[in-house]
């Protein structure tokens, strides 16, 4: 599980760079994709750090 929280990590961080900086989205369209991105990486930052386990 962790290496697919990890994966959707690095590739929500790709999107959301991709999507700020060089998308040509506006208005509705580019408030969504930076949402979706943003919901994606806060949830897979979230499951690795609640599957970490205190060692």
């Amino acid at each position: 599980m962790k290496p697919v929280l990890w994966l959707l990590l690095l590739v929500s961080t790709a999107a959301a760079v991709y999507v700020s900086t060089f998308a040509h989205y506006t208005g509705t369209v580019r408030v969504l994709a930076g949402v979706g991105t943003g919901v994606v990486l806060v949830g897979s930052a979230l499951g690795l750090w609640l599957t970490s386990g205190k060692k």
